[in-house]
């Protein structure tokens, strides 16, 4: 068994843990390599005051990457053990990986890790045709692999009950002036590493549009490009609503995320009920769940995109000071 992992091996695989979904794409992590073992962290310069002050966005985030790294050093054939929040003094360490048994990857994390790369979140409307069956038992599957639930809503009336709670909850963080001006601090109209490209920010939302849009500054669609009337909404939970719980969800995000894209799908995720206290504990009770509701998510297939920018890997790395 490996001593460690070296310097060179967290560098690999951050490389693919920073391609993670984060709020306005703020990509809120740190990576460092402590006494052989990997360490994750939230970086607090990073966080959403307005948008998210409680934090639950950057380790929702965090467990995204986090799951990124396990994939990545599994297909690379050296598997990790993970230990959530090792340092009850240092809450902003998400995880902490060591070796574990070398072994070969499997054929599903051989092809989620092909996901990777494909993963994208994608703002514009879907195409009317339906998500088979299959792939939505798929898609459930993957978050209770990560010790996550997935509610695939069905019917007009749920979907329309999720559509009024997300709205409500969207009217109420636009009335905030200090939340709106973070999002359009985030948007990006020239290239950069981080924030929402205007490109990418999908079609201004409409009156008529069932689903809440943030203004990303897109441009007005063209006539006749309204979004599908019966989305495929999905939403996804965990057991509770502690720290370590929104890192888990986080994980079970990803993994949902990518066997969506791995299926052909497109996902744009709708946060607007969680942001909102009140919203959220309507969306919980209007699904009959135990535990707590932790992301939105529109599925469906839709055009060919690409994903946001990410910083180089060196911005997002604490490594060892070399000795003179």
């Amino acid at each position: 068994m490996t001593i460690g992992f070296t310097v060179e091996q967290l560098t690999a695989v951050a490389s693919d843990a920073v391609r993670a979904p984060s709020l306005h794409n703020t990509q809120p992590w740190r990576f460092r390599l402590r006494d052989g073992g990997i360490e994750l962290s939230v970086d607090p310069l990073r966080r959403l005051p307005a948008t998210d002050p409680s934090g639950w966005g950057a380790r929702m985030a965090c467990g995204a990457a986090l799951f990124n790294l396990r994939l990545a050093l599994a297909v690379a054939g050296t598997p990790a053990s993970v230990r959530l929040r090792p340092y009850p003094a240092d809450p902003n360490v998400v995880a902490r990986l060591v070796p574990d048994v070398p072994r070969r990857p499997t054929p599903i994390e051989q092809s989620l890790y092909g996901a990777i790369g494909r993963r994208f979140s994608n703002r514009a409307p879907f195409w009317p045709d339906p998500v088979p069956a299959e792939v939505r038992w798929r898609l459930g599957e993957a978050a209770r692999a990560e010790e996550g639930w997935l509610e695939l809503l069905i019917g007009t009336g749920a979907v329309n009950a999720f559509a009024e709670i997300a709205r409500s909850a969207h009217r109420v963080l636009e009335r905030d002036p200090a939340y709106v001006a973070e999002r359009v601090a985030w948007i990006r109209s020239e290239p950069s590493s981080d924030g929402v490209p205007a490109a990418a920010g999908g079609p201004q939302g409409e009156p008529q549009d069932l689903l809440p849009q943030r203004g990303f500054g897109g441009r007005n669609r063209a006539p006749g490009r309204d979004f599908e009337p019966e989305p495929l909404v999905a939403v996804l939970g965990s057991a509770g609503n502690t720290a370590t719980d929104q890192i888990i969800a986080g994980q079970a995000l990803q993994r949902v995320l990518l066997t969506a894209t791995d299926a052909g799908l497109s996902v744009s995720m709708i946060s607007q009920p969680i942001e909102v206290p009140g919203a959220r504990e309507a969306l919980r009770l209007s699904l009959g769940r135990f535990g707590t509701p932790q992301m939105g998510m529109r599925i469906g297939y839709g055009q060919p995109g690409a994903a946001t920018p990410r910083r180089p890997v060196d911005e997002v790395l604490d490594l060892p000071v070399a000795q003179a």
